[in-house]
């Protein structure tokens, strides 16, 4: 008894003792920032060797990574921790009701769908858009198409004086498009909600159009999101997209409040789900702000291992991953052809004719007459983009709208840029007209102008025509951009400077000196302060 009662008092020291290392462990990783920026460099993708499989990279690269992660690695009850709190701000009953009055956003996205596409535009005036309507409407419609199992069962343009009024259309035009679906639906054609292919709807608005038409109403803002919630696949694109949708809610409640608040049973918000959305932002914008520290990490860990950082943009649909398999010959990435495809910032390694190792940075695309809310949510995402040192605009040449399409990009990346640690300089920016293989006559395609920064690179990603010429173009880039040089060094036969120029520089070829059999001729592309380093230590030691 003696002996059971002393295993007992060992046992409760022993739990105590465990507990107390618990808790202080606990503490230090909320109190720590090195053991935060390890948890979440663990699981970044750029640290994962299997994006850098692509290309011709060699296997001591992909080791090199393997051992990163290793030592970057936290505990399994931490990182059961972290994924169990972002699972919690992902799977919210209480917001998903919330969400699903305000936006007619639900977690059943695949659920079918008889959509009535209504394009306002419009007619004339200074605040015409300078896209045809007919083009809005095609981008309108494949918004729709993005979505599986949505279906269009009718489609209408209608001019209007200004997008801002109280009640969107004239009284006259709103019978008018009610008459229409009601003759659509009584002649048998299942119809269950209306998109009207504006930006945001105010609440005014779409209280007015859900009445009117007894079917629930969506803009491009609630649609977009929609497509957003089936790409989003990582935890840090999920977190994104929730982000981006409580702007929109907040401003349907701002829209109510006042003599009607309330009015038709609709968006009510009780102090409790007031104060669940508030945390509920706050919670996200914490946790995104750890994501974006986190990227700066892995950006300075780049630098530190010199890699040149190229990044692909463009508008949605470009053929921004197309090119980037092109580029690299990364058999694993499965292009799709659909708005939106792309929403995690992904890093594949490829090399350059003078085989120096780059990153090529896949971004999400952008689109027009998306709200800014929407867009300010990507920010974290985008700066791989805003901080690279080349960055390839993509374009769509086969589509009709192309000219505005990379107008509305380079306005937006001029944005995003504008408080940025880089400028938007054109010396970075090769601008690539790709899908040339869908134009009847490529000779028709004019270049932008005689500037050689401007030149419009004419490509096909799915032919590869032109893809060689670009990749030139790409290293030439690079190597102004991030002052790099080739030259050609001689050492010893069998050195140390052999293996030193391997490693920390790209070489691109290897000869016998001809006038010096002890002696090697090896071509290399190489910083200056790299250059300076080797000097240092092999030149001057010899003098």
């Amino acid at each position: 008894m003696l002996g059971l009662g002393v295993r007992s008092v060992v046992r409760t020291v022993c739990a105590k003792s465990a507990l107390r290392w618990y808790y202080l462990k606990q503490l230090a990783v909320t109190t720590q920032c090195n053991s935060l920026v390890q948890l979440n460099a663990f699981r970044e993708k750029y640290t994962n060797a299997s994006k850098y499989k692509g290309g011709k990279l060699a296997g001591q690269r992909q080791k090199a990574i393997e051992s990163e992660k290793e030592r970057s690695a936290p505990d399994d009850d931490e990182l059961i921790d972290e994924s169990d709190n972002r699972s919690e701000l992902i799977e919210d009953r209480e917001y998903d009701t919330v969400a699903s009055t305000a936006m007619h956003v639900t977690k059943q996205i695949l659920n079918v769908q008889h959509v009535v596409i209504i394009q306002p535009y419009i007619k004339w005036g200074p605040r015409k858009n300078p896209t045809k309507p007919e083009l809005l409407l095609q981008e309108a419609e494949a918004l729709v198409r993005s979505l599986p199992r949505w279906h269009i069962e009718l489609t209408m343009k209608v001019p209007v004086e200004t997008l801002d009024k109280r009640q969107l259309f004239g009284t006259g035009k709103l019978e008018e498009l009610k008459s229409i679906i009601q003759t659509r639906q009584e002649s048998g054609t299942q119809l269950t909600c209306v998109f009207i292919s504006k930006g945001t709807l105010t609440y005014a608005q779409k209280q007015t159009l859900e009445q009117t038409f007894r079917l629930p109403v969506m803009d491009r803002y609630s649609v977009v999101v929609q497509i957003l919630r089936l790409h989003a696949v990582s935890m840090e694109a999920k977190l994104q997209v929730a982000l981006a949708e409580l702007p929109y809610i907040w401003s349907q409640v701002k829209d109510q409040e006042g003599p009607s608040k309330g009015s038709g049973g609709r968006i009510f918000l009780s102090d409790s789900q007031r104060q669940m959305l508030q945390l509920r932002e706050r919670k996200l914008r914490n946790e995104l702000t750890t994501i974006r520290s986190h990227r700066e990490l892995l950006r300075n860990r780049r630098r530190q291992k010199n890699f040149p950082v190229v990044a692909v943009v463009g508008y949605t649909n470009a053929g921004k991953t197309s090119l980037i398999k092109a580029l690299t010959e990364e058999q694993s990435l499965q292009p799709r052809d659909q708005l939106f495809a792309t929403l995690d910032v992904t890093a594949h390694a490829g090399l350059l004719p003078c085989k120096l190792e780059v990153l090529y940075m896949d971004t999400v695309g952008f689109m027009a007459d998306i709200p800014t809310g929407l867009i300010e949510c990507f920010v974290a995402t985008l700066e791989d983009a805003m901080l690279a040192d080349v960055i390839v605009h993509v374009q769509d040449m086969a589509h009709e709208n192309c000219t505005e399409q990379r107008a509305h990009v380079e306005r937006t990346l001029g944005k995003l840029m504008h408080n940025g640690e880089r400028p938007l300089d054109p010396e970075r920016v090769i601008n690539v007209g790709n899908k040339i293989d869908l134009v009847p006559d490529p000779s028709t395609l004019s270049f932008e102008c005689n500037d050689d920064h401007r030149r419009l690179h004419l490509i096909s990603s799915r032919t590869l025509v032109g893809v060689h010429e670009l990749l030139l173009e790409v290293e030439r880039r690079v190597l102004k951009v991030t002052g790099r040089q080739r030259i050609v060094m001689r050492v010893p036969m069998g050195g140390q400077e052999v293996a030193w120029l391997y490693k920390n520089a790209a070489v691109t070829e290897t000869a016998a000196d001809p006038d010096n059999a002890e002696r090697l001729l090896v071509s290399v592309v190489i910083t200056e302060a790299k250059l300076q380093q080797f000097r240092h230590l092999f030149i001057r030691k010899r003098s």
